[in-house]
């Protein structure tokens, strides 16, 4: 239908400019002296061209009106085939019978399935709350010995994501195991979106909203740098920032996340995890192959700057076409040794100038968590 009103719109408007060249041509000379008969006709082509004029800003307005419905459709096709493969997944999921797990927390609705883990809301029938539960299924066919390194890497998150209480980091309260092939943690629930499916219905965000984003990303980072053992997300990336009913962003999702221990220098930590995470917000150092990468906070900063350009530009600024086999073919993240910034959407030199320092590519001059805190973008004060 709107293909059809296109057309026509366009075929309209050929029309009329066809007009107003040939009454541009019918004209009266204004070199005869111009009597009255002849001011009349000129009265007349004016009005005619007012006419057309008219016309042609009322074409406007339908064309960006079915360009606007256009676009909700396509962000209603979206979200229908979202909750298509959600309803799917669930009929699909051995806990679609509501079933009450661990005596205490009753299943409502699947929220999403990643590779081994299935997220489910659910209510505390204890603490008479929302929670979420994250139910990490092993593979049947896996070793004993895989089995056992996944459950270990499981529990550490755990360890380290249970030590964590505040406003921007998601909170975790319990981990059960359900079987032997089946355990679960329970989360903190947030009823927001994340922000992967923010930037899905709207991929540029006004540069105010954008700014307060990352600032609470930032928030729960520092706090993370201010522990006796400091920690390093290491997996910073927009389906990891969670949203809760009044708007409060949330860092989640620890399964990658470092402890940096006392003895540890300047310089950072060994990286163990080469190859984990995910590329398109990962910095030049953890792509070092040559020798066993050192990492520090610098990685959560890069990523965050990966976030905020992301958030303002609609796009991510290196690879953002490419797939992670081809970032790693190709070195993309390696080669990334200057960020460019597109001529719109406008946006602060402020901002460009924070972005840029924090996608610094020697990691030994980019600024790690707790000195870019003090960046005054990342402030506000009463003006």
């Amino acid at each position: 239908m709107n293909l059809f009103l296109q057309r026509n719109l366009l075929e309209t408007k050929e029309a009329i400019e066809r007009q107003r060249k040939l009454l541009k041509k019918r004209q009266p000379d204004k070199s005869d002296g111009g009597d009255v008969e002849g001011g009349l006709q000129e009265e007349d082509s004016f009005i005619q061209d007012e006419i057309y004029k008219s016309r042609l800003a009322s074409i406007k307005r339908e064309e960006d009106m079915i360009m606007r419905e256009r676009d909700r459709y396509e962000l209603e096709k979206g979200r229908l085939i979202r909750e298509m493969k959600r309803i799917r997944d669930e009929d699909g999921s051995r806990f679609n019978n509501f079933q009450i797990l661990n005596h205490r927390y009753a299943l409502l609705n699947l929220l999403g399935k990643g590779g081994f883990s299935e997220v489910y809301k659910a209510f505390d029938l204890v603490d008479h709350r929302y929670v979420a539960c994250k139910l990490h299924g092993l593979n049947a066919q896996w070793s004993e010995e895989k089995k056992q390194s996944y459950i270990r890497h499981a529990i550490r998150e755990y360890n380290i994501h249970k030590t964590l209480v505040h406003h921007h980091i998601v909170r975790l309260w319990d981990i059960f195991e359900i079987d032997h092939n089946t355990f679960c943690t329970i989360l903190e629930y947030c009823s927001g979106k994340d922000l992967d499916a923010v930037l899905k219905a709207t991929p540029v965000l006004p540069e105010r909203e954008a700014r307060i984003i990352i600032v609470q990303v930032f928030q729960g980072l520092i706090y993370l740098n201010k522990k006796s053992q400091r920690i390093i997300h290491y997996d910073l990336k927009p389906g990891n920032v969670l949203f809760d009913e009044l708007g409060v962003a949330k860092v989640t999702d620890f399964g990658l996340s470092k402890i940096v221990e006392d003895d540890v220098g300047s310089q950072g930590m060994e990286l163990t995890s080469q190859g984990a995470g995910t590329y398109w917000y990962l910095p030049p150092e953890c792509f070092e192959l040559s020798k066993t990468p050192l990492i520090s906070s610098r990685v959560d900063v890069w990523s965050a700057g990966i976030l905020l350009y992301q958030m303002l530009f609609g796009k991510r600024p290196f690879g953002h076409d490419q797939t992670q086999e081809r970032i790693l073919r190709e070195d993309t993240i390696i080669k990334a040794r200057k960020v460019e910034f597109p001529t719109r959407p406008a946006v602060s030199n402020e901002a460009k100038e924070f972005i840029r320092r924090c996608l610094t590519y020697n990691q030994a001059e980019r600024p790690d968590v707790l000195t870019i805190a003090q960046d005054p973008y990342l402030t506000y004060t009463k003006k």
